[in-house]
């Protein structure tokens, strides 16, 4: 028989209270159980005395085979009783898939932005080094290229008016 050393819960709704106990493997959590070891209630502060342990008791279930489950083993790790081995999960510090793609776009976004600035300290540079004749000159063939288009869109408007009638 399979013996597991694990929690039962207790108490009333939204007040935990646990009992430690030895059970077979296949009872349910608060059901059937061999022997209480034990008791924790996390309601306590954690400077008092929220857990209560058998020491004796489980030390001999323990040498019968007893498994503690992780939660239990934390306890018998701090009363000084079994030793809990540490644990590593490198990704766990890390953000989720989705916010790990909110970076990525963020980041990519500011490098655009960076290279938009570069590129427009790059044109006032040239602009300044060239001549001021040659900024003259260009400045009216800039300005009539942006003229155009706004004279051609009242044509395009007039064009549909008469379609639709």
């Amino acid at each position: 028989m399979a013996l597991k050393i694990r929690l039962a819960r207790a108490g009333s709704k939204k007040r935990p209270y646990y009992h430690v106990v030895i059970a077979d493997v296949r009872s349910p959590r608060d059901g059937r159980f061999i022997e209480q070891v034990g008791s924790w209630n996390p309601m306590l502060p954690k400077d008092g005395e929220r857990v209560k342990l058998n020491e004796e008791r489980i030390k001999h279930w323990l040498a019968n085979g007893a498994v503690p489950t992780d939660r239990v083993l934390r306890f018998l790790d701090e009363a000084g009783i079994a030793k809990r081995p540490e644990r590593s999960n490198p990704n766990k510090a890390q953000p989720g898939k989705k916010a790990q793609e909110r970076l990525d776009a963020a980041k990519q976004a500011e490098e655009e932005a960076k290279e938009a600035a570069a590129a427009a300290e790059a044109e006032a540079a040239a602009a300044a080094e060239a001549p001021a004749e040659e900024a003259a000159a260009e400045a009216p063939a800039e300005e009539a290229a942006a003229e155009a288009p706004a004279e051609e869109a009242p044509a395009e408007d007039d064009k549909k008016e008469e379609a639709a009638s």
